[in-house]
């Protein structure tokens, strides 16, 4: 993650955060930076701390208020800022927060660049004085630019999404896209059926969009006879697909169906990380192209569409990256490129799934006291398997059922083991045999 997270007032404090915030007001050069929030309680505390120390340096700060985490990184290149901050800690519960630091090319921070960062964190430096603190611009055209900058899209039919009225149930967990999903959605034309989206901050479920927390939307789906249902998680940036049959079919969907229908308009490669699944690979080879694989984290991703100039990305945790918009994760992007794909089949959604393969995937977290014992369980993984795996990042396994995928969280003391194969015997076994070693 570029930036840092932690649990409110044990650690993650206003002090250290506008602290923090005058680091990276120095690292952008002082100049003008666009600012918004997720809904969470501590969020208006914490978006106060960051401008603070903004204004400490020197900078122009522009608040685009509650919005979603796509929303600011486009507007920081749209309003030519140096950068920006994304107040929200994500899929996280609600006693954590973040900053997500943004540059000003409107992506997150490089490894370089964070490293700049940090140093500058650690340095002596300067607060302007009084009579040099700029003005901060509320600003409410944030989330009708982004938008608008969609509706540009050329290969879109939007008039063809509009003609077919979908009937969309949306749950934005009462998080950040509460506002920004549903008003994105009827201007597509769909009849909208409201889940979650008020701005309390309230997460009436896990903010992360995985199956097991969709059993509200899965009903809702059903009752209302709904063509498809969304959910995205706090701040925005990932979305998940519940079917027409009232099943939440998983995340690693998103990019497939993303990549389904921009490939069969855009010629050209795509990139996702590597524990994205492989329909992807079965959906690239349909139209002649290939898709290449980089380290988790967006910024792996983005580097790496970026060198193999890659017409589409993102990650199997609902991500959909579309360079013709941004080099973000954007749900609003995903959610037109699927309705684009609905509406020119012309079928339901539950039919258009059954044209990929069957294949089961299953991710599971192992939690630890701390990241000593974190290390020494993974180095335990690490001379039973990496004889023969791709140690690119972490430890990938390859069979000829399928693949097992182990690695470190870059931010917390948990491994996340990841299995995909044709056999959901085989995915059960290799998982369990991996988390008990």
């Amino acid at each position: 993650m570029s930036g840092i997270r932690g649990i409110v007032g044990k650690g993650f404090t206003p002090e250290y955060v506008t602290t923090y915030a005058g680091a990276f007001g120095v690292f952008s050069k002082r100049k003008k930076i666009v600012v918004g929030r997720d809904s969470r309680r501590s969020g208006e505390m914490l978006k106060n701390a960051v401008i603070a120390g903004l204004l400490s340096v020197g900078c122009e700060v522009v608040d685009l208020g509650i919005v979603p985490t796509p929303t600011i990184l486009m507007n920081v290149k749209e309003l030519k800022a140096q950068g920006g901050i994304a107040i929200t800690a994500s899929h996280n519960p609600s006693e954590w927060n973040a900053l997500k630091i943004i540059n000003k090319d409107g992506e997150f921070l490089s490894e370089e660049e964070n490293k700049k960062l940090e140093e500058i964190l650690n340095s002596d430096f300067e607060r302007v004085r009084w009579s040099d603190i700029k003005d901060v611009q509320n600003d409410d055209n944030g989330i009708e630019r982004h938008i608008e900058k969609i509706f540009r899209l050329k290969k879109i039919n939007f008039e063809l999404i509009k003609k077919k009225r979908f009937k969309v149930v949306i749950d934005c967990v009462n998080g950040a896209s509460y506002f920004a999903y549903p008003y994105f959605l009827r201007k597509l034309g769909c009849d909208v059926i409201e889940l979650f989206c008020e701005d309390t901050g309230d997460f009436r479920r896990n903010p992360e969009p995985v199956p097991e927390n969709l059993k509200a939307l899965e009903s809702l789906v059903k009752e209302t006879g709904a063509d498809i249902g969304f959910a995205t998680d706090a701040d925005g940036d990932r979305l998940s697909i519940v079917s027409d049959e009232g099943k939440a079919i998983g995340e690693e969907y998103t990019i497939t169906l993303g990549m389904d229908y921009w490939f069969s308009k855009v010629k050209g490669e795509g990139v996702v990380n590597t524990s994205t699944t492989s329909m992807v690979d079965f959906v690239a080879k349909k139209y002649g192209t290939i898709v290449h694989r980089a380290k988790v984290g967006e910024a792996n991703v983005v580097k790496k569409m970026k060198e193999v100039n890659a017409v589409i990305g993102g990650e199997g945790n609902g991500g959909v990256i579309l360079p013709e918009i941004h080099y973000t994760r954007d749900a609003m992007v995903g959610m037109v490129l699927i309705l684009s794909l609905l509406a020119e089949k012309g079928k339901k959604f539950s039919e258009i799934i059954k044209d990929l393969p069957k294949l089961y995937m299953i991710k599971k977290t192992k939690h630890f006291d701390n990241l000593k014992e974190r290390d020494e369980f993974y180095k335990k993984l690490f001379e039973v398997y990496s004889k023969d795996a791709e140690l690119t990042d972490g430890i990938k396994v390859f069979y000829d059922e399928g693949w097992l995928h182990l690695r470190k969280s870059g931010t917390e003391p948990i491994i996340r083991f990841i299995c995909e194969g044709n056999d959901e015997e085989w995915v059960l076994k290799k998982i369990k045999d991996a988390m008990e070693i």
